[in-house]
């Protein structure tokens, strides 16, 4: 004879909610917890020791060194992210110009004038035309 074993039977669906929750509750805190880190380190403003008493907080008292740290610095997270941002996107368009091989915006290569030169040799461009173009790519 086989009997059946009904294990969800003893927990209800507030139990499965509750669980849940606290799940989610869990989760975030220690998403809270690593941006804190991270952000901890990525202030160029703060001082050594105070980077390592702040992590000192954080790992003997982390609900509570959590909670403070948002209180005393978490108006400032939102600007050192966005300004990381903008860091990482200004370095990236570098590196795609640098790799494109293509000049910084406002710098003329040497290829560029080698170019008009040839354009005016060839009767392309007449001396005006060569001057402007000239003067546009070494402004």
């Amino acid at each position: 004879m086989v009997t059946s074993v009904d294990l969800a039977y003893d927990y209800p669906v507030l139990g499965a909610f509750w669980t849940v929750m606290w799940i989610f509750l869990w989760v975030m805190w220690l998403v809270l917890l690593f941006r804190i880190v991270v952000d901890i380190f990525r202030d160029h403003e703060m001082s050594g020791w105070a980077k390592a008493a702040w992590l000192l907080f954080l790992i003997l008292i982390p609900f509570l060194g959590v909670l403070v740290y948002v209180i005393a610095r978490g108006g400032n997270m939102g600007r050192r992210e966005i300004k990381h941002a903008q860091e990482q996107q200004e370095a990236f368009n570098a590196y795609i110009r640098e790799a494109a091989g293509s000049p910084s915006p406002g710098k003329a290569t040497a290829d560029d004038l080698v170019k008009l030169s040839e354009l005016r040799a060839k009767g392309e461009l007449n001396d005006e035309e060569f001057r402007q173009a000239k003067e546009k790519l070494l402004a």
